[in-house]
């Protein structure tokens, strides 16, 4: 049996990582501004991180969530804490799919609506209503595509007011911070706008935080920039540092049904576990803030990149989410990063880099990786 191949793969066998930096299978070193696709929030690896999540497999890997999970009430008191939510309710499962899948269901028990307004080049998952949700006909498979959704242009507060007075929008659903889409920025103007009229129509908005949250803008959440408290917010990605976890923080506005949602893996003892190590780590290594400060240098140094090199036509972005837009497709560009300067990023449509770099990365690791961008352009 082979693998279904469905990921163009660079040719390189990453064997193992430590903080932002991992190594392939045949000791070469690489730099790590990808994150594992912004998964990687406290580094590669972290010591405290093994050693909890080594002790936990010790004890007990997996229960059902038919049992008491202290773990689960433990992580839900500390990350209210943490992110400043500590009123809001928490639903543990396994992937930003699923984080959405689940607001979006809930936020249509709770209101009996249909129809959802989401952004121009949003991603959202790719789980039926998430993949729905997302503005990308490719992944949208012929049974997903069910008329639920209006795609709307991120920032055109009339246009999403507009669909809003019908009287019919179940949710919107937003990412503050758009990553599979070229790190666009929604304003506070727009954020704050689309929160008043949600309110006065009924309707539940859902902030998508699952790539730009748990601490990657410089604020826990990206949509706290931009004042506004969403109904629902997702998160995913971050929150575990690499173990597969997804999570729903839930206003007190909305009611708990036993047997509305459920799971058999969320929340489990090792994915509690991963979390809370998580948190451990952001807090004694103030690693919002470093996204925040190093995040601001990085900035600095690609605009001034940007100054001298007539390739880069933008640099946009917050704390340590950052879009590189370029004059040419960056497929060569990222290729030469990899396979010449030995440097992972993402990237976005046909001509962006995208940086999701752990919240640990330095100012000194941005010098070097600026110096190594520059040789590729």
């Amino acid at each position: 049996m082979k693998l279904f191949d469905v990921y163009p793969l660079f040719d390189i066998n990453i064997v193992r990582g430590k903080g932002c930096a991992v190594w392939d299978d045949k000791g070469q070193e690489y730099l790590d501004l990808y994150g594992g696709h912004a998964v990687i929030s406290i580094g590669h690896c972290h010591p405290h991180y093994v050693e909890m999540m080594t002790a936990q497999l010790g004890r007990l890997g997996f229960y059902s969530n038919s049992v008491i999970n202290k773990l689960q009430a433990e992580l839900a008191e500390r990350l209210g804490r943490a992110c400043g939510y500590d009123d809001y309710r928490l639903f543990l499962i396994n992937s930003g799919a699923e984080a959405n899948e689940n607001a979006l269901k809930l936020a249509s028990f709770t209101n009996g609506r249909t129809r959802v307004l989401s952004a121009e080049k949003a991603f959202h998952g790719r789980t039926s209503l998430a993949v729905e949700a997302t503005n990308n006909p490719k992944i949208i498979a012929p049974i997903n595509a069910n008329g639920h959704v209006t795609y709307l242009p991120l920032n055109d507060l009339g246009a999403w007011e507009a669909e809003l007075a019908k009287g019919d929008v179940c949710a919107c659903i937003l990412e503050c911070i758009q990553g599979v889409g070229g790190i666009r920025l929604a304003t506070p103007e727009f954020a704050q706008g689309l929160a008043a009229a949600c309110k006065r129509h009924g309707t539940v908005l859902i902030c998508d935080e699952i790539q730009c949250g748990y601490g990657r803008s410089g604020r826990f959440f990206a949509h706290q920039w931009l004042g506004i408290r969403p109904d629902l917010i997702t998160v995913a990605k971050g929150i575990g540092n690499g173990f597969p976890m997804g999570a729903v923080l839930i206003s007190p506005d909305f009611a708990a049904v036993y047997g509305q949602l459920g799971t058999t893996f969320g929340g489990n003892h090792l994915a509690c576990t991963a979390a809370l190590a998580v948190l451990d780590v952001m807090e004694s290594e103030h690693l919002v803030d470093n996204a925040r400060e190093t995040g601001l240098y990085l900035m600095d140094r690609l605009k001034a990149l940007q100054a001298e090199c007539p390739h880069i036509t933008d640099v946009r972005g917050r704390g340590l989410m950052v879009g590189i837009e370029l004059d040419r497709p960056y497929k060569d560009v990222r290729n030469r990063l990899v396979y010449d300067e030995h440097v992972f990023t993402g990237c976005s449509g046909t001509n962006t880099l995208r940086l999701l770099p752990p919240l640990c990365f330095t100012k000194e690791m941005a010098d070097e990786f600026v110096a190594r961008l520059k040789k590729c352009l």
